[in-house]
């Protein structure tokens, strides 16, 4: 492994600190003679990374996620809540389920159950979107199906959803036959499906239809006397139904994102949203690397073999942007301990002007620096609010503040960042008490 520094090929940094041009990140590899030895160094690799980022003192999840183009068969990411969070995590109310939204599994909802109506064509003029048309009718879109086409190897697609879900792109193009998929053009649609886009749908007649492959996600896949598209513009059908009404959809796959309140993929719980930063993510890689590059080892019988190969990644510079953006208020910056520029910060006022203010200052700060103690002393003798200020600001996790009117009552100040209001403490104890809450 090393801990480096890296460039951006970008023009400028995005995102203030969290994007830059130049970054640090820390990479490691593994290379294991099977897939076992690879799966056993992961494992310890996420157990690794898991004590790194509790140490770090900041609220994350390690999240299942899709491998993308980096390739391979596993995958974790580690996320940072946060609301400017750039990617969506899914997760369970009741487990410790996880996973980026576009790899977590929806599950079918609700029970396939016997047609009750006739198909019938009704007049649905001007009406292309699924809540014109449910408006309409009258109707909720988890009645009716909503259609989307594309073009991937196995040619024009027809796919359908429930139409309160959202397609899942990611998922979609692991269907067989749908790498490298693109949208179809209107051109394309009119001559496979007969009609402009918003009026389509898996009831076909005539020629259309013939070299149209239908996908139905599960849930859309189990539903009946639903509400389509007639393929015929300003029309639609009520109580289509697959089998007597339309082919049964050719593949039935989980292809779209799943929906909070869902129930979770592990069976416990129901699924909620949260939006995440990705401070690190660990690969299982197997062979996609080793193979291409021909990195072999002898085996038992000489024989060269393929190395299994795994690696994980921290991005440095982003955990601290990501420990402001889940840590921070009106004021400023609220470090986690661990990671904070100083633990304590000594605030005395008058310093520069009160011998007895200055001299307790310089021997709090003498005594917490001989205790290993990360401490700051603000020397600048500048005016309390202006001190008070700056140190929120920087986010300084504890603060005591030294005056000539407490240290004649011989007391200080103390209060912690994320405090509304200091608390008096003896002098004498304050030392005992940092200690105390140090270790805690």
């Amino acid at each position: 492994y090393h801990v480096q520094t890296k460039f951006r090929d970008e023009r400028r940094p995005r995102f203030g600190v969290m994007r830059s041009r130049e970054f640090i990140m820390k990479d490691a590899y593994s290379f294991d003679i099977d897939r076992d030895g690879l799966n056993k160094s992961y494992d310890a690799m996420f157990g690794a990374y898991v004590k790194i980022f509790d140490r770090f003192g900041l609220k994350y999840r390690p999240v299942e996620a899709d491998t993308g183009s980096i390739g391979g068969f596993r995958s974790h990411e580690f996320q940072v809540l946060a609301e400017s969070g750039e990617d969506l995590i899914a997760y369970s109310s009741e487990s410790q389920f996880a996973a980026n939204i576009e790899l977590a599994e929806a599950l079918p909802l609700g029970i396939s159950v016997p047609s009750a109506q006739l198909l019938q064509k009704i007049a649905t003029p001007a009406m292309k979107t699924c809540e014109a048309v449910g408006e309409f009718l009258k109707l909720p879109l988890e009645k009716q199906l909503k259609a989307m086409m594309y073009v991937g190897e196995v040619g024009f697609v027809l796919v359908m959803l429930r139409a309160d879900h959202m397609v899942n792109e990611v998922k979609l193009g692991k269907v067989a036959g749908l790498a490298g998929f693109r949208a179809a053009t209107p051109e394309e649609i009119s001559a496979h499906m007969g009609t402009p886009p918003g009026y389509c749908g898996p009831v076909f007649a005539g020629e259309f239809g013939k070299n149209v492959t239908v996908i139905a996600d599960r849930t859309a896949a189990i539903m009946s006397d639903f509400v389509c598209g007639a393929n015929a513009e300003g029309f639609h059908f009520t109580g289509a139904n697959w089998g007597r009404d339309c082919p049964a959809p050719a593949i039935i796959a989980d292809i779209r994102n799943v929906a909070e309140g869902d129930p979770s993929p592990d069976g416990k719980g129901t699924i909620k949203f949260a939006r995440g930063i990705e401070v690190g993510h660990v690969f299982a890689l197997g062979q996609a690397y080793s193979k291409a590059l021909n990195a072999t080892f002898l085996d038992k019988d000489q024989k060269p073999q393929i190395m299994e190969m795994g690696c994980y990644g921290i991005g440095v510079t982003r955990v601290v942007a990501a420990a402001v953006e889940q840590g921070n208020d009106a004021k400023g910056i609220v470090w986690p301990r661990s990671i904070a520029p100083f633990e304590i910060a000594i605030a005395p006022i008058g310093y520069g002007r009160n011998a007895e203010v200055k001299a307790a200052a310089d021997a709090l700060y003498a005594e917490l620096q001989q205790l290993g103690i990360d401490v700051v002393l603000d020397d600048r003798d500048e005016r309390p609010g202006v001190m008070f200020a700056d140190l929120e600001l920087i986010g300084v996790p504890m603060r005591i503040t030294l005056g000539d009117r407490g240290l004649k009552e011989g007391n200080v100040e103390f209060q912690l960042r994320t405090d509304e209001k200091a608390s008096a403490v003896k002098l004498d104890e304050i030392v005992a008490q940092v200690k105390s809450m140090l270790r805690a």
